[in-house]
């Protein structure tokens, strides 16, 4: 866990910042357009960009079909590698077992054509054709 001396005596950031360097979302801006889509919430309530984070505020993101609940354990001005950046905050134990169900539930059933890749193939092609050609 990171100290004080870490974060450099930081006790709040704003949200679109910490998203970004907590690694959750690639740039500020796709941070931003998330937070602007009322992806993120703090505290259950929708926010904007500029809010504030303190220490111990929880914070739920969807990222497409995940959803994560977090608990901010710290602060840092720098995007940093994923091990680092981890150590921003603590995943909540219900986040956790939900997003390992919903990973198990992938797993053991893919989505239909998640398999398929690139153009068909020819016996492909000539079974489609048989299809929406009829008899």
């Amino acid at each position: 866990m990171m100290n004080d001396d870490d974060q450099g005596g930081q006790t709040s950031q704003r949200v679109d910042k910490w998203l970004w360097a907590a690694r959750f979302y690639r740039t500020r801006s796709l941070a931003a357009e998330a937070i602007g889509a009322g992806h993120v919430r703090l505290g259950g309530q929708v926010v904007k960009a500029s809010r504030e984070l303190r220490l111990g505020d929880v914070v739920e993101i969807n990222i497409g079909e995940l959803a994560w609940c977090v608990v901010v354990r710290g602060f840092n001005e720098q995007r940093r590698p994923a091990p680092e950046a981890r150590q921003l905050y603590r995943e909540t134990d219900e986040s956790s077992i939900r997003r390992s169900a919903l990973r198990e539930e992938r797993r053991l059933a893919p989505t239909p054509g998640a398999d398929l890749r690139g153009r068909p193939t020819k016996r492909a092609r000539r079974l489609i054709r048989s299809f929406s050609d009829g008899p």
